[in-house]
């Protein structure tokens, strides 16, 4: 297992193992602090730098409260970092842009509109034509396994399926970058594990920038190409693993794969090892 240790004057460059590409995300020294209802300064994040690679797919890790959504929210152009710079294709991020596509845990779905409605109104928005929006859509819903369900609405749909018209419609715009938040943290393990493989399947074909936020190892491993573990409050980075697994992925396979077991076991003992909140030499 190859473990990059991190420091705030070193830059960390995460590139997909599938060779040399252009950086996609640059965050140049980030911090955050945020004002409490108490007028208390709250660092939130401290001294972040690292480079994400056109294709990779990198999770971030970390203890309860480090600072791990606030970073994708700062990349996503949602939060204004209190010093530092993020930038995407080498610009820097101002505001939210369809070139970032956000998938929360909330699902976010319009109450008012179908599946089909829902994830047609990107493309919508976007200019593209009534008759081309739609066949678009209806491809997207195809390719996350709700094909039959393109009129039905929000409130007749279980959390899963709900969760895979909100990548679709995500989707819809056509996004360089995929900025998940703990999309599957609400479901249950069932249909977690089903969407994980689902994730993959589309990340395999279209190779997006994906970033994404989550509280399991296990899921960091199985999805991504670089794990990036991070303090405690206020969060840096503390070491990334470059995760040297086969593609594509297959569960039952990794379940028996020694470097599988190890990958999770080395990074449960980072996280758990994260009270001083120091980083190593």
């Amino acid at each position: 297992m190859k473990v990059v240790p991190s420091r705030p004057d070193v830059r960390t460059e995460l590139a997909p193992a599938r060779g040399q590409a252009s950086a996609m995300i640059e965050i140049d020294r980030v911090s955050q602090v945020f004002r409490t209802s108490g007028r208390q300064d709250h660092p939130a994040l401290s001294d972040i730098s690292l480079t994400i690679e056109d294709g990779a797919f990198v999770s971030i890790l970390g203890p309860s409260g480090c600072g791990k959504s606030t970073l994708l929210y700062i990349v996503g152009g949602f939060v204004s970092p209190t010093a530092g710079v993020a930038k995407v294709r080498g610009k820097a991020i101002t505001g939210p842009g369809p070139d970032r596509g956000p998938v929360f845990q909330e699902f976010a779905l319009f109450p008012w509109k179908s599946v089909l409605g829902n994830v047609m109104y990107g493309p919508r928005q976007q200019g593209v034509k009534p008759a081309e929006a739609e066949a678009q859509s209806r491809a997207l819903i195809e390719m996350v396994g709700l094909k039959g369900y393109e009129h039905f609405y929000p409130k007749e749909l279980s959390g899963g399926m709900k969760q895979r018209v909100a990548l679709a419609r995500t989707l819809a715009y056509h996004p360089a970058v995929l900025l998940m938040d703990e999309p599957f943290g609400a479901l249950d393990a069932h249909t977690r594990t089903r969407l994980q493989n689902d994730l993959l399947n589309i990340w395999e074909r279209d190779r997006k920038t994906v970033l994404f936020v989550t509280h399991s190892v296990d899921e960091a491993v199985f999805l991504s190409d670089k794990v990036v573990v991070m303090t405690r409050s206020p969060g840096r980075i503390k070491q990334v693993v470059d995760i040297d697994l086969p593609r594509p992925r297959r569960r039952s396979e990794l379940l028996l794969d020694p470097r599988y077991q190890k990958y999770v076991v080395d990074i449960e003992r980072m996280i758990d090892d994260t009270g001083a909140d120091e980083l190593r030499p």
